[in-house]
């Protein structure tokens, strides 16, 4: 039982809500009262999440000895011991081939294509890029962006540029905030646990994540007040950027003030304030471009 609990904790379950992202074209596009639509959608966000899944376990194996020397990462199965390096090998093997088997059920050869990218560049990111300052948040961020491209794939859905653009800016002020907290450890620990951690500062963080937040809650006034929004959605939707701009400044203030902005998918499922504001926007969404209020 001990042993199974290590391999739920090494593929890392609750970071599939990232994975969530994959719904979001569809959501905009009012297809998520649709069942083919949702079942592919299900199939998508199994597929990607095993992917994902074997990816998490690569890292870890790659980073055991760095992870041994973080004081929060030191605990991962691989770093503490619990699971073997070659059990590591095994899990990834059959969680590529339950992604496989998920991907060839949907049929999607562009699906597919997408699914394969992000393994690639997960594989060299994890391998090397994710070394390189700058360039590593730039990968995570377009890691989402590639969820996204695959949830409008898989249902058939246009993707405009603002959902584009909102998803690059989002995971890129959350990829900062997660580097922050690195470099704080470091300053505390004198430990690096990122090669790349000279590349960043507290100053040069502090001022990235001011800019990236700011860019978030203007590119989302500007897409709630397009003339191509309203027009689909009508005129109330800008009162959802009531909560856009309070969940950043939320994350702003775990940030800056409380100092707990390590793994933003922690971050979101232990702090109630900033899930009632997730909760808050979704409706407010179903309310005006569902219900049409």
């Amino acid at each position: 039982m001990e042993k199974l609990r290590s391999y739920l904790l090494l593929i890392r379950i609750p970071q599939w809500s990232k994975n969530l992202f994959i719904f979001l074209p569809a959501f905009f596009a009012l297809k998520l009262t649709q069942p083919e639509a949702l079942y592919n959608l299900a199939l998508t966000f199994a597929g990607f999440s095993f992917l994902a899944s074997a990816v998490y376990v690569f890292n870890d194996m790659l980073d055991i000895e760095s992870d041994k020397i973080h004081p929060k990462k030191r605990n991962r199965p691989l770093a503490s011991g619990k699971v073997t390096v070659n059990e590591g090998i095994v899990l990834i093997i059959i969680l590529l081939i339950l992604a496989a088997a998920v991907f060839f059920v949907l049929g999607n050869t562009l699906a597919m294509i997408i699914a394969a990218i992000y393994l690639a560049q997960n594989i060299l990111y994890t391998i090397k890029l994710k070394h390189v300052s700058l360039l590593d948040i730039m990968l995570i961020a377009t890691g989402f962006v590639l969820r996204i491209l695959i949830g409008g794939v898989a249902t058939n859905t246009y993707l405009s540029h603002w959902i584009i653009l909102m998803t690059l800016l989002l995971a890129l002020f959350l990829a900062l905030a997660k580097r922050r907290d690195d470099v704080a450890s470091y300053v505390e620990t004198g430990q690096k646990a990122r090669k790349n951690i000279q590349g960043y500062n507290m100053e040069f963080l502090n001022v990235a994540i001011t800019m990236m937040s700011t860019a978030v809650v203007v590119c989302y006034v500007m897409y709630c007040t397009s003339p191509e929004i309203t027009a689909r959605f009508g005129d109330n939707t800008y009162l959802t950027s009531f909560f856009v701009i309070l969940g950043v400044m939320r994350y702003l203030q775990l940030t800056f003030v409380w100092r707990i902005s390590g793994s933003p998918t922690t971050v979101l499922l232990e702090n109630r304030f900033l899930q009632l504001i997730l909760v808050g926007w979704i409706l407010s969404f179903v309310l005006i471009i569902y219900l049409k209020v």
